[in-house]
């Protein structure tokens, strides 16, 4: 279960960093090159960036949650949680960027697998 809570961890704090980004970063420059945007196009989309980094911050905090509950409800967790991060990030690759594929989908189903397979 160790190497579930470290990969846990991880996608928690990798959604920090997004909220992060998208709250606070994104008509900056560091935000504007991670997202491939331009001034004018992340003053037009700010407030939506906000609301979405937001969300990133919710899923952060259930998945901190579920390092921290006790068990059973703590899989539950985690299950519930890095669910939505894997919808989040199909729907993503989809529709906004194939590379969230790889940077939000992809770790939140390896950590599902170990969540439930190890």
């Amino acid at each position: 279960m160790i190497i579930a809570k470290v990969l846990i961890a991880f996608i928690a704090i990798l959604h920090i960093y997004f909220l992060i980004l998208e709250m606070f970063l994104w008509d900056k420059p560091m935000g504007m090159k991670a997202f491939g945007n331009n001034s004018e196009k992340a003053a037009l989309t700010k407030v939506l960036a906000q609301n979405q980094g937001l969300y990133n911050g919710f899923l952060a905090a259930g998945l901190i949650w579920s390092l921290f509950a006790a068990m059973p409800f703590a899989i539950q967790l985690a299950n519930f949680f890095l669910g939505c991060v894997l919808v989040a990030g199909l729907y993503g690759a989809m529709t906004a960027s194939k590379k969230i594929l790889y940077i939000q989908a992809l770790p939140a189903l390896v950590t599902l697998m170990v969540v439930n397979f190890i």
